[in-house]
């Protein structure tokens, strides 16, 4: 058993921007992951850093000038097209960087190279977590262990094991899913998507049925298949058989232009299935001493493209609060969540109202790709 001044569950975007503030600060901190290591799995594909937030987090991070370095120009170009392949909006990248985009996997480790030497403890998953009183907590590891902490934070995502503490909310099915494929060394072996793809992002909005792709570093086209449809649905395709799970999806873009359908038919790897969820807009809960929640542990929302910015606000800003109350967590964890409950409200209620369109649209389903 071991006691650390703040406990971080979750090495996401936003619990690695917690700790890299918290260390600008002095203030000790743990991070534990239940990933093995940084390379365990794909941190997803493009994200783009909205100015409004994840910018700033960024700068509160004292990391914007190695931010600027992994940016991906050019990526920010969306093209808009119709089923049947006609481009009804191509809007270059101008330049401007409003929206830099930049690949999930590099900003994650410019933020574990940011920090010191053993910050995170890898391969450690979180079986469950209890009240000990006076602000303190346990968490138990599913391998084995357990530490005590007298400041939990949960940023361990959409089913988060911290969030019990505080709140009986689960995520619910939004109705819709993503279906993610991949196309390798599209400008030679898949030309024709590719050239409807573009230099950066690709929607093709329709009724219960839409596409959107990204392109990549390395000439990777990463696409995502939404179906609004129950689960129901999708429990009668077997997705273990790669070939049929295809060929099914594919049926639902019958007279779709052929271009748009090889992000389906031509995919390199194995469709993936990602059911996507939400909790009830407007989450919060009563403070309990010791212990909170940020992105989306706290306010996980349908797509609405402000996924890990949010996260990354989420922990630059509880990271300030509590370097400006070094004596009094709970005045910390108050202001902390006074400015994010709203805010997150925000996000949830623009997402449900469907104000979202575009490259907007195109990344609220990649982060929620990524939560699962």
């Amino acid at each position: 058993m071991t006691t650390t001044h703040v406990t971080i569950i979750g090495a996401g975007l936003g619990g690695l921007t917690l700790a890299r503030v918290l260390h600008l600060h002095g203030i000790p901190a743990t991070v534990y992951e239940a990933e093995r290591s940084p390379a365990e799995r794909s941190q997803g594909g493009l994200l783009d850093i909205h100015a409004d937030n994840g910018r700033i987090a960024l700068e509160k991070a004292g990391l914007t000038d190695a931010f600027r370095g992994i940016v991906l120009e050019g990526r920010q170009a969306l093209r808009v097209l119709e089923p049947g392949g006609t481009v009804v909006l191509d809007q270059a990248d101008d330049g401007t960087g409003e929206r830099p985009e930049v690949q999930r996997g590099e900003l994650r480790r410019l933020l574990l190279d940011s920090l010191p030497a053993g910050t995170v403890r890898w391969g450690h998953k979180v079986g469950g977590a209890r009240t000990l009183g006076d602000g303190r907590h346990e968490v138990t590891f599913a391998g084995g262990g357990t530490v005590v902490t007298g400041l939990l934070v949960g940023a361990d995502g959409a089913w988060s094991r911290v969030r019990p503490l505080l709140s009986a909310a689960t995520p619910a099915y939004t109705g819709k899913s993503v279906v993610e494929t991949y196309l390798f060394d599209a400008l030679t072996r898949h030309p024709a998507a590719a050239r409807a793809v573009g230099g950066g992002a690709m929607v093709v909005p329709g009724p219960r049925r839409e596409i959107f792709a990204h392109r990549e570093k390395d000439d990777t086209l990463h696409a995502y298949i939404g179906i609004t449809e129950p689960q129901e649905w999708f429990a009668a395709i077997d997705f273990a058989d790669a070939a049929a799970a295809t060929a099914r999806i594919a049926r639902e873009f019958d007279g779709w232009a052929p271009q748009l359908t090889a992000l389906i038919t031509d995919g390199d790897t194995a469709p993936v299935l990602r059911p996507l969820h939400a909790l009830p807009a407007g989450h919060r809960w009563d403070r309990v001493p010791g212990v909170t929640l940020l992105g989306d542990a706290a306010h996980l929302a349908a797509p609405n493209g402000e996924g890990a910015n949010l996260a990354m606000l989420d922990g630059a800003e509880l990271g300030e609060a509590l370097a400006a109350h070094p004596h009094d967590t709970e005045a910390a964890l108050t202001a902390y969540e006074r400015a994010m409950f709203p805010r997150g409200a925000l996000a949830a209620a623009r997402a449900e109202e469907g104000a979202v369109s575009g490259g907007s649209a195109a990344q609220g389903l990649i982060d929620a790709v990524v939560r699962q």
